[in-house]
């Protein structure tokens, strides 16, 4: 295998890893690693462009991603990396304080809902709040599917939830969450 090949294979994995670490959407710090992974894979096909000297295109747009796979390095294990440190430390003190306890708004998108028994119940996918008031007047709950396939989505009063370092629960079980109604995509509620 030449060098040419070896880097093609390289840029070629790197590519397809970095991918699915960015498009999962699992943190800050697993996106920006998946940048740094993009990086390893602009770089390899920047070498093939240059090693086989027949494509000009793939040069020039490897030089370009590469650059914006840096940006995304600094961005996700930069800058967003410190924000969601300084939410976690912030929740950290309120625990170990006569404070009422802190949950990051940030960290509700994506948060598991458990329910009794800390059942698993589903996934916190958008919260609405009031603009006249500063508060949340539903979160929405999808339930069931895969991957968003076959998803239902239903509208929980925050009253019914409790937030904490640990994430959301409710006394909800699954069939009391399956028995709320299935929200449209598209046509969500003013209000509850």
């Amino acid at each position: 295998m030449d060098s040419a090949d070896l880097a093609g294979w390289i840029a070629l994995a790197a590519t397809c890893i970095a991918a699915t670490m960015t498009a999962a959407n699992l943190g800050a710090r697993i996106t920006g690693l998946g940048f740094i992974v993009f990086t390893v894979g602009s770089l390899s096909w920047t070498a093939v462009a240059l090693l086989k000297g027949d494509s000009t295109q793939l040069l020039y747009s490897n030089i370009f991603l590469t650059a914006v796979n840096l940006l995304g390095i600094w961005r996700w294990l930069g800058r967003q990396a410190r924000y969601e440190e300084g939410g976690k430390t912030a929740v950290e003190r309120s625990a170990m304080r006569r404070v009422p306890t802190l949950f990051a708004v940030s960290s509700l998108a994506g948060a598991k809902l458990t329910g009794r028994d800390d059942a698993p119940l589903g996934t916190v996918v958008e919260a609405m709040m009031r603009c006249n008031g500063a508060e949340l007047s539903y979160v929405v709950v999808s339930e069931g599917g895969v991957g968003g396939v076959g998803e239902r989505l239903h509208a929980l009063d925050p009253r019914e939830l409790r937030f904490s370092e640990n994430g959301v629960g409710s006394d909800l079980s699954a069939q009391d969450l399956a028995a709320r109604p299935v929200l449209t995509p598209g046509d969500w509620p003013a209000t509850l």
